[in-house]
């Protein structure tokens, strides 16, 4: 007797078919045998699911049981696979009646389309409890994205995944606290209920910062280069010594950004659910990530990696921002893995067994002191053993440079709050308005070269500025396509459809580190 079931093996975030097959033979001794490149997670399951299927007060098959996870060549790892093997087990054993596909009906409602539900038109993914309750897993998002491309109806996933699960609104979810409830649904013993859909769109929020810009003493121009950076999503370097403001603002960028999309919600909500980092009382991302590693974070932890290959934090930070505090003090090497992220917003991590992708379209925010003792050793600029720490090429990849300077004690003790976030965040929101009138939901930081002639447009005299700026300072190529983007958003701040001189003036002044070192 052979039964088979689906469920979904991960490779990196992206979900792929796995055929569960359960072959009953009544040759040789009772044993059961598990196929198709199982980790040790995977080979455990057969005591698992034996122990949860007596528990629940069904029988194990007496037989010589073979289990095979097809493909053979893709190696399956974790829990997830309990239920579908148990429910294949069940199916083989006669305990699940087996019936056919029901003819299709115009009734699109979950309840007219599965009158009688089939195991063959479900995903199935769940850890078994050795007494049968069904515990959550990673990933349930992909599993549902993976119904959804391939045509079945549902997915029957842990009670714990349903709402990360509901999140694709095209396929039912059935979510199951115990094994025995999925026995019942297919035994039709109980009604059939799908768990309710939820639309992205009603719920969700704004961001609440930590840190309100009216908090930070001072520091015009740097609020002014914060708006411009989140504006046209560019990646930020903050130059000045302690104390000065750089880490509350950076907490504070959160508060004018815009909220996510429901398709950035998805996304970044598949992402945390594949590395089992979704919040435990919601399940699911409504506000844009904020990542801050530890400067003594290893390459695989920011980037992704490992045998079997993990999202990093560039990843976890996708759609948000990713905040790099004393940014020379992370390992050279660490810094050289962001290259490709920074300019591809991807991460392309290649192993033995094959190559995984990870997005990780994220705004970056550097902090960095003047110096080693952290601060200026003259009138403003980069000590020499602070610039060689960070490499010409990723100091290329940051679109703005700013100096923030020690805040004068008159505006510390002053009682006058500075611009807010609600100030800042309104300006966000028109330039983002304008910018979205001229090119769609593509930000200014992401423009390409091809899309800079045709979008970024600088009369004469502004031309014959970038030129002399570019020529004078020794820029690249890069930093001229950066100093035009950044132009394109501050000309977008104040609704003009030309860039002018004054808005290159502005944005050349935002490439500090490109004047030299002390």
């Amino acid at each position: 007797m052979i039964s088979r079931v689906h469920s979904f093996v991960l490779q990196g975030i992206e979900p792929l078919l796995c055929e569960i097959e359960i072959d009953l033979n009544n040759q040789g001794l009772p044993r059961t045998t598990i196929v198709g490149l199982p980790d040790a997670a995977v080979r455990e399951a057969t005591e698992r699911v034996r122990t949860a299927i007596l528990n629940s007060g069904y029988r194990y098959p007496a037989n010589r049981v073979t289990i095979n996870l097809a493909p053979a060549d893709l190696r399956k790892e974790g829990p997830v696979y309990d239920l579908a093997i148990a429910t294949a087990l069940l199916i083989a054993d006669g305990t699940i009646i087996k019936r056919e596909l029901p003819l299709e009906t115009n009734d699109q409602s979950c309840i007219a389309r599965e009158v009688q539900p089939v195991p063959d038109q479900y995903l199935f993914a769940g850890e078994l409890a050795l007494d049968g309750r069904v515990r959550s897993i990673n990933g349930a998002v992909g599993l549902s994205l993976l119904a959804r491309r391939l045509g079945f109806r549902g997915v029957i996933v842990p009670q714990a995944n349903a709402n990360e699960a509901a999140l694709v609104n095209e396929v039912d979810v059935l979510a199951v606290n115990h094994l025995s409830d999925v026995v019942a649904i297919f035994n039709q013993t109980i009604p059939l209920k799908c768990h309710p859909k939820i639309d992205l769109r009603s719920v969700l929020s704004e961001e609440k910062p930590e840190v309100d810009f009216a908090q930070v003493r001072g520091q015009e121009p740097a609020k002014r280069a914060m708006t411009v950076a989140a504006a046209g999503a560019h990646n930020i370097l903050m130059l000045g010594p302690p104390g000065t403001g750089k880490t509350m603002m950076a907490k504070a960028l959160p508060g004018i950004l815009a909220p996510l999309t429901a398709d950035e919600a998805l996304e970044v909500t598949r992402i945390y659910s594949s590395a089992g980092s979704l919040p435990r009382d919601h399940q699911v991302m409504l506000k844009r990530p904020v990542r801050a590693p530890h400067h003594t974070a290893s390459g695989p932890a920011i980037v992704g990696g490992g045998p079997t290959p993990r999202p990093g934090d560039v990843s976890l930070a996708h759609h948000g921002v990713l905040f790099l505090d004393e940014m020379p003090e992370f390992s050279r090497d660490v810094l050289e893995t962001l290259r490709q992220p920074l300019e591809d917003g991807n991460v392309t991590i290649a192993r033995a067994q094959g190559t995984v992708r990870f997005p990780a379209r994220f705004m970056l925010v550097a902090a960095i002191n003047p110096s080693t003792h952290g601060y200026h050793n003259n009138a403003g600029g980069v000590s020499a053993t602070t610039r060689r720490r960070i490499s010409g090429p990723i100091v290329d990849r940051i679109d703005v440079h700013v100096e923030v300077p020690e805040v004068p004690i008159s505006e510390l003790i002053s009682r006058c709050t500075g611009t807010s976030t609600q100030q800042l965040k309104s300006r966000v929101e028109e330039a983002r308005a304008f910018q979205h009138n001229r090119q769609g939901p593509i930000r200014n930081g992401y423009l390409s070269g091809l899309q800079l002639d045709k979008m970024a447009v600088l009369d004469g005299d502004a031309q014959e500025l970038l030129k002399q700026s570019v020529t004078s300072l020794g820029l690249s190529a890069r930093a001229y396509d950066k100093i035009r983007r950044l132009g394109r958003t501050i000309a977008d701040m104040e609704s003009s459809s030309v860039i002018r001189k004054h808005h290159i003036t502005e944005a050349v002044q935002y490439r500090l580190l490109d004047r030299g070192v002390d």
